[in-house]
């Protein structure tokens, strides 16, 4: 027989179960609709993705499961690797000559000694808000021999100027990112040095440091952390390289091939080839690569110095 007291002591936890059931849902009810847009944009595009890289679709048998067979196709490529390394190098020359330039910006911009300091940030800046695909344009006029900036000159002094030569191709094609994109690391950079104590400046003074001191021992390593997410952010960016190559390809298409670099590659596979499994197996290894590398860069720049 139950008792009274156990009827008293049963409704409060019947109570707390229920309130507890709703607050579950309630959470629920917040992060949803998130989940359902990044569900929707970013892990269905990437299963997608997956499953098109194990199958292959033909005119004759339709699509068939193969595997891991496009992956090894890819890897036994010589174009992919062409592009690949090509990419590689742009990564090992261009980020570090925009970096320099990004710091020195940066410092100039913090020092307190330069006139008309917000002309000269908001100049560096204002390339990043032109799109790709506009600056390439633009630059592919400059570049161009038959017409624009290099024709006219090659036309005035009789030179025979072409920045879009083999040799001065992939440089050619660096100026344009480190113009479009110094803005941007100058930009972190320089608001990372803003929120620097002040006292160590003052502190350093006192104690007779000169300007290059203060940055070389002050300056540069609180830069560390931002110099990390650049970094990144630039080897992402770097390892997708496609607007600029495939607008000036119109302009040589003798030097700027359909695997230039990995981008074109895998976008020529799919839209120009029909190879949409093959291109697919070609982007989730470029994907791979870029998450290793971006990692291994995360992980010395965090790491701490013994």
């Amino acid at each position: 027989m139950t008792s009274a007291a156990s009827v008293g002591e049963r409704a409060p936890r019947t109570v707390e179960a229920g309130n507890g059931r709703r607050r579950r849902w309630a959470g629920w009810a917040f992060i949803g609709p998130f989940m359902a847009v990044f569900t929707l944009v970013f892990l269905a595009p990437i299963a997608y993705s997956l499953w098109l890289s194990v199958h292959r679709t033909q005119f004759v048998g339709g699509t068939q499961f193969v595997g891991l067979d496009n992956y090894v196709r890819a890897l036994q490529d010589p174009r992919f690797w062409e592009g690949a390394v090509r990419v590689g190098l742009f990564l090992a020359v261009q980020v570090p000559v925009m970096f320099v330039l990004a710091l020195l910006a940066a410092l100039a911009l913090d020092s307190g000694r330069l006139y008309g300091k917000s002309f000269f940030r908001i100049s560096i800046f204002m390339p990043y808000a032109v799109p790709g695909v506009v600056s390439a344009l633009m630059w592919g006029f400059l570049y161009g021999t038959r017409f624009g900036l290099t024709g006219n000159l090659n036309d005035l002094f009789g030179w025979n100027l072409d920045p879009l030569n083999s040799s001065l191709l992939l440089p050619a094609i660096g100026n344009i990112v480190t113009w479009q994109w110094v803005g941007y690391s100058m930009l972190i950079f320089y608001s990372a040095l803003k929120v620097v104590d002040t006292s160590l400046y003052e502190a350093a003074a006192i104690d007779g440091a000169t300007q290059f001191q203060i940055i070389r021992k002050i300056k540069i390593p609180a830069l560390r952390g931002a110099m990390v997410i650049a970094t990144i952010f630039s080897i992402i960016g770097s390892f997708q390289l496609f607007n600029e190559p495939q607008i000036l390809q119109a302009l040589t298409p003798q030097r700027i091939t359909s695997h230039y670099t990995p981008n074109m590659f895998a976008f020529n596979l799919s839209f120009a080839g029909q190879q949409v499994n093959y291109a697919a197996a070609i982007a989730i290894i470029m994907g791979l690569i870029t998450m290793v590398i971006a990692y291994v860069v995360q992980l010395r720049g965090t790491r701490k110095d013994v």
